[in-house]
């Protein structure tokens, strides 16, 4: 056991004696063994564990961006780590402490067991002090060489020359030299004072809300450090008013005396445990003059990739090629009745595909603008955090905090231009949310992988909380309900919803303008069933139309002039048919009740043939 003589004798005695040391470059070499490492938190993506030195321990975390090492074997329960930089956290209501380790580096894998070294205590001898010599001699045991300690001489303390150093400093510099900056991965709720030098790289609208406590205001900031860890602040009311002047995206702050606790999943934007919490009393101040910070970090997902964010909560990146740019259109929100308005864009990537972004706001009116402007040169942007709707199949939409930015000095962006201008240019692209067609080469494909029985759907109601997921399905149309809305009456120009205008005529929000005819768009459940059971699924006007043969408008004019009886004929001609069904998964709340709903996203006739290989390829997996 030769790698435990690397262990650290007292290791755990300097820690919490120096429990934040003011810069990595004053850590001494700290080697320590890792005991009864394990998981917290139940995300698999935190660990702590002892941090032992042979003698003592003390209870140490790892942050999520150690994960990957223990995952991977390389970080192991009983193996060593060399501790690069710490900081040590009192535990309240706890006279404990909790050491949090910032960076290491790993020494050894497992040994064979836990390390114990015992320590004797050997008796020295007595400090004797000679007064008035030049020299002061300290007794030492009969082998050992005296030491001198020289008299003190007439030096300025350390104090002295830190108060020297700030005395012309700016307030934030001061900030830095009175207290450590903290790296955002170091922080957690039981911590106290803190100080982070972060680059605000996400700026949200100041929005208002109203809720059984009264109204009041809210803004959130995306905050990134040094190391590229972000963390969301949230300000709420006289903290909001206070510092949504103050904060600017892409400036540098030193931001200090907030608050910490475990981010909510459903509204969390950021990869972090955490999220932060800015009272009134914070303190944020400008750090003029850093540029080493990085910028927005950017997690993009290609067009063709994007059906599983479909509906979901978490938002999406986006780069791609300016293909079309619509007029600013004018939209009356819902909640308050006020007009705001919107541009759409069309953008493609190398994935061939195509995807519809709503610019929103002054989103809409000034980079939209720029873009119409230069849309012939066929820009690059970059986009963060979109939210993915099933509009039109897939489409996005951007929030009060996406940020876009045109022709960004990005790697991804330079890739896209030259694939665009080589060959990109003259492809065919399709958008992301059409029914591309069984008989498409690979297209037939999707409908045999993630193949479930309807029971594997049914049988867990909770399937799809966190985000959608897909299936494929062979299923016989069992039932089409004639006395339910099979249809709506959207708009000829952008299918939207339709109201009927006083005066005659259909008025359309999306294009703010009254037309005087309109079109119909299917929007119906129908009930399949497989051996296992049954189910209703949605299902819109392009599957629609072939699931019942006609259009809407053509069944509606059914109706009207054959009477009840056809049409009901027509609806049950469509039923006891196999079909193949490429459907999505989620949650949706009806009458405050989380309801699962069942979406149609893809729909094919069954190809016998490919079917029987299909099956004949299960059987094999099952008899192999």
């Amino acid at each position: 056991m030769d790698a435990a003589k690397s262990l650290t004798p007292g290791a755990v005695s300097h820690i919490l004696a120096n429990p934040s040391p003011g810069d990595a470059a004053e850590v001494p070499e700290l080697v320590v063994q890792v005991v009864d490492l394990k998981s917290i938190g139940g995300t698999g993506s935190r660990f702590s564990f002892m941090a032992s030195d042979g003698k003592d321990k003390i209870k140490a975390m790892l942050p999520t961006q150690f994960a990957a090492e223990v995952r991977s074997g390389n970080l192991q329960n009983l193996g060593l780590i060399r501790v690069l930089d710490y900081t040590c956290n009192a535990v309240p209501n706890n006279d404990n402490r909790a050491l949090i380790i910032t960076k290491c580096e790993i020494v050894s894998q497992a040994l064979d067991a836990e390390v114990n070294s015992e320590v004797k205590k050997e008796e020295e001898p007595a400090i004797v002090l000679k007064p008035k010599d030049e020299g002061v001699v300290v007794s030492k045991p009969a082998n050992a060489p005296p030491v001198v300690l020289k008299p003190k001489q007439d030096l300025k303390s350390a104090s002295q020359i830190v108060n020297e150093q700030r005395g012309n400093a700016a307030p934030a510099a001061r900030l830095s030299m009175t207290r450590r900056v903290h790296p955002l991965i170091s922080l957690n709720p039981y911590q106290g004072n803190w100080i982070i030098k972060v680059r605000v790289t996400s700026k949200g609208n100041l929005r208002t809300y109203k809720n059984a406590r009264g109204e009041g205001c809210v803004f959130n900031v995306e905050l990134t450090d040094e190391d590229g860890t972000q963390i969301q602040a949230t300000m709420f009311n006289e903290a909001a008013k206070k510092f949504y002047p103050v904060f600017e995206l892409g400036k540098v702050y030193y931001v200090s005396k907030g608050s910490l606790r475990i981010a909510n999943k459903q509204f969390k934007t950021v990869h972090n445990d955490y999220e932060m919490t800015l009272n009134e009393n914070a303190v944020v101040e400008e750090a003029e003059g850093e540029t080493f910070i990085p910028q927005v970090q950017y997690n993009f997902v290609n067009i063709d990739q994007l059906g599983p964010y479909v509906n979901g909560r978490e938002l999406v990146d986006v780069v791609g090629v300016v293909q079309s740019v619509s007029p600013t259109l004018s939209v009356r929100r819902k909640s308050d009745n006020e007009m705001i308005p919107k541009r759409d864009i069309v953008v493609a990537d190398e994935s061939g595909k195509t995807v519809s972004v709503s610019l929103w706001n002054d989103l809409a009116t000034t980079t939209g603008q720029e873009l119409l402007d230069m849309v012939d040169s066929s820009p690059i942007i970059a986009i963060k955090s979109l939210r993915v709707s099933d509009f039109q199949g897939v489409s996005l939409s951007t929030v009060g905090k996406s940020t876009v930015v045109v022709n960004p000095d990005l790697p991804e962006a330079q890739k896209l231009k030259s694939w665009y201008e080589s060959e990109g240019k003259g492809t065919s692209m399709a958008p992301i949310g059409a029914d591309i067609g069984a008989a498409r080469a690979g297209g037939l494909r999707s409908m045999y992988s993630d193949r479930v029985f309807l029971s594997h759907i049914t049988s867990d109601p909770n399937m799809g909380q966190e985000k959608p997921v897909f299936f494929s399905l062979y299923a016989i149309i069992s039932h089409i309900k004639p006395d339910q809305n099979m249809w709506y009456r959207a708009c000829k120009t952008c299918n939207k919803k339709v109201t009927e205008a006083i005066g005659g005529g259909y008025w359309c929000e999306g294009c703010n303008k009254n037309d005087a005819e309109c079109s119909l768009r299917y929007i119906m459940v129908i009930k399949v069933s497989d051996p296992t059971g049954e189910a209703w699924v949605s299902v819109f006007n392009e599957h629609a139309e072939k699931i019942i043969g006609c259009s809407a408008d053509e069944l509606d004019q059914i109706r009207k002039e054959e009477g009840d009886d056809s049409y009901i004929l027509k609806l049950k001609e469509a039923t006891w048919v196999p079909h193949l069904f490429r459907v999505s998964v989620a949650q949706h709340e009806y009458m405050n009740e989380r309801r699962q709903r069942i979406t149609v996203r893809t729909e094919a006739p069954v190809d016998y043939a490919a079917e029987s290989k299909y099956l004949l390829e299960e059987i094999a997996k099952l008899t192999a």
